[in-house]
């Protein structure tokens, strides 16, 4: 005795599926098979230095997410006082300058090379509004030290803000606000860009290099990603 799958309509051409949540997971196979989505091989041209500061601008992001877990949940008064507290303290700073440091090498670097091509715009534009909500997350980051200079840095911010007319809703002087834009809407929205940016990496392949251009046809978007040039 055979049955019918029960996503799929008995009869129907090519076996439609019925339900949204079949056709959404074979929309999302087919966007992103799972051999693009973890590659075993790279093309060779991938063993450039050029393409380790993206890798690594996302490992520094991600201590930057764990160290500042453990400050947030540990307050000011310990990573003012405690000695540990100062070492996570001053570590999440680095890490936050080091993110920086590999994020701009990166941009530029991928900006010379016209990352843009083969039909990778969108992929080249999530970058850069990264790196645009990354410079907002560490200005707040920055006014949360609590001390004399980013007391003065948020109310000379403030008139600045009042000015353009969003001081009301953006109102840096609040300490608990800026907090909850540090430690959470804004750190969302840099993960959320950056997810998107690695899964458009995954999609169109990592661009190869402007003298390697003319083998652009053999990373199309499908083609795999993992295939070497």
């Amino acid at each position: 005795m055979t049955s019918a799958h029960p996503a799929r309509r008995e009869g129907a051409p090519g076996g439609h599926i019925a339900n949204w949540t079949g056709r959404l997971r074979e929309r999302g196979v087919r966007t992103l098979p799972p051999d693009r989505l973890l590659p075993e091989t790279q093309p060779s041209y991938v063993a450039s230095w050029i393409y380790v500061f993206g890798m690594g601008a996302i490992a520094a992001l991600l201590y930057v997410i764990a160290s500042g877990v453990v400050l947030a949940l540990n307050g000011p008064a310990w990573y003012h006082v405690s000695a540990l507290g100062h070492f996570i303290n001053s570590t999440h700073l680095w890490s936050v300058e080091l993110f920086f440091m590999l994020m701009v090498i990166h941009l530029w670097g991928k900006f010379w090379m016209a990352s843009w091509r083969g039909g990778r715009a969108l992929t080249w534009i999530t970058g850069v509004i990264a790196f645009v909500v990354s410079i907002v997350t560490a200005f707040t980051g920055y006014l949360l030290q609590t001390n004399f200079d980013s007391q003065w840095i948020a109310f000379e911010a403030k008139d600045a803000l009042n000015a353009v007319g969003v001081g009301a809703w953006f109102n840096v002087a609040n300490l608990g606000q800026v907090l909850m834009w540090h430690i959470v809407l804004l750190p969302l929205a840099v993960g959320a860009v950056v997810v998107l940016h690695v899964l458009l990496v995954r999609v169109h392949g990592v661009v190869p290099p402007l003298e390697a251009s003319e083998h652009d046809a053999q990373l199309r978007p499908g083609a795999g990603a993992g295939e070497p040039s």
